[in-house]
C-alpha cells in the first residue's frame, strides 16, 4: 500500500516535519492524509520569525495573479489541480464540482486582487503636498480558516497584498487549499517570510490570536459570540442569509426552481446559500413545493463531476439525523417522507450523503429561525407586514425576488444585514467593488497622512 500524502506545517518558506501528527479520514472512511501538527512552541516560533523579517512593501499585483494562475493550473509540491480538488472533495465532504469551481474562482479573485482591495477604501485623496496614505495597523495577521468551501482562503491572500504578512491556521478538513495556495505564492516569487501554515487544534489558533496583531476568524455562533466584541479581530461568521417571497410564491414555477438553487446550489454549503425562506403567503403549500423539487436531487458519491450534495461519514451522518430528529421535532417536517431509505444516504461508497430537509414553523420568531447547517436545509416561515424587518436580521444576504423588493432600503439599514438582493438574482451575485460582508481592507489598513514641503520650482 502506498504512503499517505503527507501535509507538514510551513515555515519561511520551508517544510517543518512535526511529530505531533494526525490521519485525516476521507467521508467514505479511508485514510486520506497524514497532517503535522504545529504545537504552541512552533505556532511561537514562526510568529517571531515573520514579525522580526524585513519584508518591505506589499508584493505587486502581478504576482498574485500570477499564483492565482499557478494554483488553478499547475502541479505543485506533486499535486496535480485534479487530485488537489479531489482531495478537498473527499475531505471536506463538498461536492467535487464546488470544489473545481471554487478553484477557478480562487484563480479569478487573485488576478483581480489589487482591485478588491482598492474598492474597499475611500477614493483616494491627494492636493500638493499634502496625501492620504492607508497602511497596515499591524504586521502580522492569524487567520482561522474554514473547511466548508475553499474559496474564503482567498480574505487572508488579500491580507498579503495588503502588505500584511500571515499565519494560517487550517481548517482541519481541508488543510490542502492553503496549502496549495501558499506553494503558488511562494512559486510566483512570494518573500517566504510573508506566511506560514500552521495546521493544529483550536488551541493553536487561540494562541496565534492572542499574540498576532490582527486576527480573522471563520466560524459558527461560538465563534462569533466569543470573538465578536474584540475589535483587533474580524469575525466571518454563520450566514443565516435569508428570502422573503410574496403570497403567490408556491405557485410561481420560476421563483421556486429558483429558490431550490439558493438553497442548494454547490451542495448547500456556503454562508450565503438560503437557510430561511420567509413568506407573506401559506406556509405549508410552499414548503411542500420547495421539498419536492429539492428530493430530486441526486444522491452520488462526492467525487462524482454531478454530484449536488455534501456528504460525510456514515457514523457522522448517522449522529446528525438523530440530532436533527430532535432538533425539528416541534416542526412539520416536509422532506423525509420522501426517502423511503432516510435522510442520509449511502452513495455506494461507505459515506452519508445528506439529503435536503424543508421544515415549516408557525412564527418568523421560532427557535429554528436563523438554523444554518452544512447541506441544503430551509426553514419556512411565515411574514406580516407589522414583522417589519426584524426576521429578516442576522444576515449575511437578504433577498427579496419579488413584491418585497420595496423594502430593499429598510433593510439595508439594518446594522446585522450585510448585503440585499433584489429580483431574481442570485444571492452570491456581485462585482469587485460591491463588498461581500464588510470591509476587510478597512479593517486591517488606516489611513494616516503625509504633508510635504513644497517642491521649489
Amino acid at each position: 500500500m502506498s504512503a499517505l500524502p503527507v501535509v507538514n506545517p510551513v515555515i519561511s518558506g520551508r517544510e517543518v516535519d512535526s511529530r505531533d501528527r494526525s490521519t485525516l479520514t476521507a467521508v467514505d472512511g479511508s485514510p486520506l492524509a497524514s497532517v503535522g501538527l504545529a504545537p504552541r512552541l512552533m505556532a511561537q516560533a514562526a510568529l517571531n520569525r515573520l514579525r522580526s523579517a524585513d519584508t518591505g512593501p506589499a508584493p505587486d499585483a502581478a504576482l498574485f495573479a500570477k499564483a492565482g494562475e499557478l494554483f488553478a493550473t499547475a502541479e505543485l509540491d506533486g499535486e496535480s489541480p485534479q487530485e488537489y480538488c479531489r482531495r478537498v472533495a473527499l475531505a471536506t465532504g463538498t461536492p467535487l464540482g464546488a470544489v473545481t469551481g471554487a478553484r477557478e474562482g480562487i484563480r479569478n479573485q487573485l488576478s483581480l486582487v489589487e482591485r478588491l482591495n482598492q474598492a474597499e477604501l475611500p477614493a483616494p485623496f491627494a492636493a500638493p503636498g499634502f496625501a492620504t496614505h492607508w497602511v497596515p495597523r499591524g504586521r502580522l495577521l492569524a487567520a482561522v480558516v474554514p473547511n466548508n468551501h475553499p474559496e474564503p482562503n482567498v480574505t487572508w491572500v488579500r491580507a498579503l497584498a495588503m502588505g500584511v504578512s500571515v499565519l494560517v491556521r487550517p481548517g482541519s478538513k481541508d488543510p490542502f487549499t492553503p496549502r496549495r495556495l501558499l506553494a503558488a505564492l511562494s512559486a510566483a516569487g512570494l518573500d517566504p517570510d510573508r506566511a506560514a501554515l500552521l495546521p493544529g487544534g483550536h488551541e493553536v489558533g487561540e494562541h496565534l490570536l492572542a499574540e498576532a496583531d490582527l486576527g480573522l476568524v471563520y466560524g459558527g455562533p461560538a465563534a462569533a459570540e466569543r470573538f465578536g466584541s474584540r475589535r483587533d479581530v474580524l469575525v466571518r461568521g454563520p450566514g443565516r442569509s435569508k428570502a422573503l417571497v410574496g403570497a403567490g410564491a408556491a405557485r410561481d414555477e420560476g421563483l421556486l426552481d429558483d429558490l431550490v438553487e439558493w438553497i442548494a446550489d454547490d451542495g448547500g454549503v456556503r454562508c450565503n446559500n438560503v437557510s430561511l425562506v420567509l413568506t407573506s403567503g401559506p406556509v405549508a403549500p410552499l414548503a411542500d413545493a420547495l421539498a419536492a423539487r429539492l428530493a430530486t436531487l441526486p444522491v452520488r458519491p462526492v467525487t462524482d463531476p454531478d454530484a449536488a450534495l455534501p456528504a460525510m461519514t456514515g457514523e457522522a451522518g448517522a449522529v446528525l439525523a438523530e440530532h436533527l430528529a430532535g432538533m425539528t421535532a416541534h416542526a412539520v417536517d416536509h422532506s423525509t417522507h420522501r426517502y423511503p431509505d432516510g435522510l442520509c444516504a449511502d452513495p455506494g461508497d461507505g459515506s452519508a450523503v445528506l439529503r435536503p430537509l424543508v421544515v415549516s414553523v408557525p412564527t418568523a420568531t421560532d427557535q429554528l429561525v436563523g438554523t444554518e447547517l452544512g447541506f441544503p436545509f430551509v426553514v419556512v416561515a411565515p411574514w406580516r407586514p407589522q414583522d417589519g424587518t426584524a426576521p429578516l436580521r442576522e444576515s449575511l444576504v437578504v433577498s427579496l425576488p419579488d413584491e418585497h423588493a420595496g423594502l430593499a432600503e429598510r433593510v439595508l439599514r439594518e446594522p446585522t444585514v450585510r448585503k440585499v438582493v433584489t429580483g431574481r438574482v442570485r444571492p452570491w451575485a456581485s462585482v469587485p467593488e460591491i463588498p461581500h460582508d464588510g470591509s476587510l481592507a478597512q479593517f486591517l489598513l488606516e489611513p494616516k497622512g503625509l504633508v510635504s514641503a513644497p517642491t521649489e520650482s
